[in-house]
């Protein structure tokens, strides 16, 4: 693999950061990487473990003569660090991120821009449920999907390059439109998320069912839904509340499937219940066969 970008600056030091700074050092995707974390003890985290090539103390210095900065913080910080790298931008670095919501991230980093320097919005599909600087692994994301969604502005060249730069991570690449793209991601993830979030919450306050019945008793379903509302807190927030009318107009039709799934349990219609299974199983299959997933028993787990 061939280097694509001189200098590279990771804001923002958690999981999808890390990766890529192992996945661009085992392509050799980058002379130098810079990061910047605002916690002083995620700086010293990332020294500790080699993290980066420099870890700056400001996000100033972080971005200095930079190529290509990477805004890895959550959606709802993304707007304040653009305001604070603006005047520290090189002419011609390209400026992405790897939000999990695009309409409010171009409203809120787009103003920040200065003429001269190339913004293209980007999300690789890629995560697990553990978050922070030790968390990061090179081969993250090997055949998972990276969408770049470029603004009306975007240079031609820069997202080109910038779709270079995640095929060496590993990636699967793509563009898409923003309004697409966070409609598609509150079917694909942010309401199964909520969902996740809502059953583990349903357990536990389910007093009749014992915490000690739920954790010793928990079946790969129930054990699924934990491991994704296991995920950060924080990024997740900011995610419902700034891609609201997309999960809204899902959990509208999510809602409306559960009162037909409901009604359907309560006359005992085993026919529309068996139909409405087998349709939900073949898009199981379909991502299998779309690489995504493994059809080996218990997903592939050792444990």
């Amino acid at each position: 693999m061939t280097q694509i970008y001189n200098r590279v600056a990771l804001i923002g030091l958690g999981l999808i950061a890390s990766s890529m700074f192992w996945s661009m050092k085992r392509g050799g995707l980058a002379d130098h990487v810079t990061g910047f974390a605002r916690s002083a003890k995620t700086r010293d985290t990332a020294r500790r473990i080699g993290l980066c090539d420099t870890v700056c103390d400001t996000v100033e210095d972080a971005v200095k003569d930079a190529d290509l900065i990477v805004l890895a913080v959550p959606v709802g910080v993304m707007a304040q660090v653009a305001a604070q790298i603006a005047d520290h931008l090189k002419p011609g670095a390209t400026v992405t991120d790897v939000g999990s919501v695009k309409r409010q991230v171009i409203e809120d980093v787009g103003p920040h821009i200065p003429k001269g320097v190339h913004f293209v919005p980007g999300h690789p599909l890629a995560g697990t449920e553990h978050s922070g600087p030790e968390s990061g692994f090179a081969t993250l994301f090997d055949n998972r999907w990276c969408l770049i969604v470029p603004t009306e502005g975007s240079d031609p060249d820069a997202v080109d390059t910038l779709q270079r730069f995640w095929r060496g991570l590993g990636s699967n690449v793509e563009t898409m439109e923003p309004d697409h793209h966070d409609l598609v991601l509150a079917v694909t993830s942010h309401c199964p998320h909520l969902i996740a979030y809502t059953m583990v919450g349903v357990a536990d306050d389910l007093r009749r069912v014992t915490d000690s019945e739920v954790i010793k008793y928990s079946a790969a379903g129930f054990r699924d839904f934990t491991r994704i509302a296991a995920s950060d807190p924080t990024m997740w927030r900011d995610v419902f509340l700034t891609n609201k009318d997309a999960t809204l107009e899902i959990l509208g039709r999510f809602t409306e499937e559960l009162f037909a799934l409901q009604r359907a349990i309560r006359q005992g219609d085993g026919d529309f219940l068996h139909d409405y299974f087998t349709r939900t199983r073949a898009i199981r299959r379909g991502i299998i066969e779309a690489g995504q997933d493994t059809a080996a028993p218990n997903f592939g787990r050792s444990g």
